[in-house]
């Protein structure tokens, strides 16, 4: 008698990918766009705000500033988190859906141990690690109290991120008045030539140009786009928790379905026990 053939593996969501955030990088080229023409229109030239000088006391003073304030570890986390400010993930959520679902009707015909082999493919780190802590059996509760932590934690590093970027937008602006004040400082060595004095503090006040549009151009901006994605990774984390829950206690995977799809909506389910 033939042998029964071994169970299909349930196909796995592909890698993602990243892809440049068009928002970002449209809403940067509008904001410089806008500002630039403005100058234009009034008659000025943009020739006039390219000082590498105030450049480099408005950069590098808040540069300094924020490794002075932030621990070095922080600072890497920031620094990586400039990549998604720039790139977003490629991946969709329902992808991530479809690929639970796949699972919870394995496990429902097969029984949760069938999952071995395909967890471990999961490209998912968080969902690999869910779905191997219910193949080994592990309580239900255990699992939701060990995942949670892990969101906890990575919402953490996400906000120590994001702070990072809300600290040099509130040096910049400061920095940027003080490298006014040195031009002005230079200014008064030559107050007997009223011409040179005049265009001398024109130049002066490009560094305050530099220190606001930097803090609101860039890294206030910045700062809350992080935490936009740390948001979008927080819900996409909570619906696979929930999603191997379902597993764990033999739900339908019509009934996961329902449940997740909650999370693809406009606003996300409340929690249970908690208040909408």
């Amino acid at each position: 008698m033939a042998a029964a053939a071994a169970p299909a593996p349930v196909a796995s969501r592909a890698r993602a990918g990243s892809r440049p955030d068009v928002a970002t990088l449209l809403g940067l080229l509008v904001a410089v766009g806008g500002i630039t023409g403005g100058l234009v229109l009034e008659g000025g030239k943009i020739a006039q705000i390219l000082q590498p000088t105030a450049a480099m006391i408005v950069f590098g003073g808040t540069l300094g500033a924020v490794m002075i304030t932030t621990p070095f570890a922080t600072l890497r986390r920031a620094a990586a988190a400039v990549m998604a400010v720039v790139f977003e993930k490629s991946e969709a959520p329902d992808a991530a859906l479809e690929e639970i679902i796949a699972y919870a009707t394995k496990a429902r015909k097969n029984g949760i141990v069938s999952l071995e082999q395909d967890a471990e493919r999961s490209p998912d780190p968080f969902l690999r690690k869910a779905l191997s802590l219910a193949v080994d059996g592990t309580d239900l509760q255990e699992i939701r109290k060990m995942m949670e932590l892990e969101i906890g934690i990575e919402e953490q590093r996400a906000e120590s991120a994001a702070k990072v970027f809300e600290s040099a937008g509130g040096y910049a602006p400061t920095i940027g008045i003080l490298g006014a004040v040195l031009g002005l400082i230079q200014v008064m060595q030559h107050i007997s030539n009223v011409d040179e004095v005049g265009k001398g503090i024109a130049v002066a006040f490009v560094a305050t140009i530099y220190g606001v549009g930097a803090a609101n151009v860039l890294f206030i901006p910045a700062a809350g786009k992080i935490r936009a994605r740390a948001r979008a990774a927080t819900e996409m984390r909570e619906m696979t928790l929930e999603g191997v829950s379902g597993i764990v206690e033999g739900l339908n995977p019509k009934l996961i379905r329902l449940k997740l799809e909650a999370y693809l909506q406009s606003g996300k389910p409340s929690k249970p026990g908690k208040g909408a």
